[in-house]
């Protein structure tokens, strides 16, 4: 069951970031859908489902991205085992501290993988720091909210059950 779960949240992230990417850039502040599920799903799951996931993700992305295939996949691997890590040491349970594991993750990817393309001297980046900061914020945002909602909605659809239920007595 939490294979499928992973699988369809990488699927609908990676369906809505690449459907959504224009409107996922605005200045300084992007969002990464893909590595949000990834994220997700290692606090929801544990290390070892989010080491998976971000594997799977990663590479996904990678081929469907014009840079080196293995790159955004090692740096989702990494963060999806730490965030999983995290995630069964700490109580990630409210806002404040989602948003920070949200947020260092992301930075976290960042430094690996314009690390890595620096390190194997394929690419330079001129200033990412406001980019990489910019990209935290959003993820970390979208990563609470996305919680949030997931939180909600089966307490939602009791309640509208119960309130039904009550109307046709």
């Amino acid at each position: 069951m939490k294979a499928a779960g992973a699988i369809l949240a990488v699927a609908v992230a990676l369906a809505l970031q690449t459907t959504l990417a224009r409107f996922l850039v605005r200045g300084s502040v992007a969002v990464d859908l893909v590595l949000v599920a990834v994220v997700y799903v290692a606090l929801s799951s544990g290390p070892v489902t989010g080491m998976l996931t971000g594997t799977f993700a990663g590479l996904i992305q990678d081929a469907l991205s014009s840079g080196v295939i293995g790159i955004g996949g090692l740096a989702k691997t990494i963060v999806g085992f730490l965030a999983g890590v995290i995630g069964t040491q700490f109580i990630v349970a409210q806002p404040l501290p989602r948003f920070v594991v949200f947020f260092s993750a992301t930075l976290l990817h960042a430094v690996i993988f314009m690390g890595l393309y620096i390190l194997l001297d394929m690419r330079q980046f001129d200033t990412p720091y406001a980019a990489a900061l910019g990209q935290a914020v959003g993820n970390a945002v979208v990563g609470v909210v996305a919680f949030q909602l997931v939180e909600l909605l089966p307490g939602a659809v009791e309640r509208r059950r119960a309130r039904s239920s009550r109307l046709r007595r």
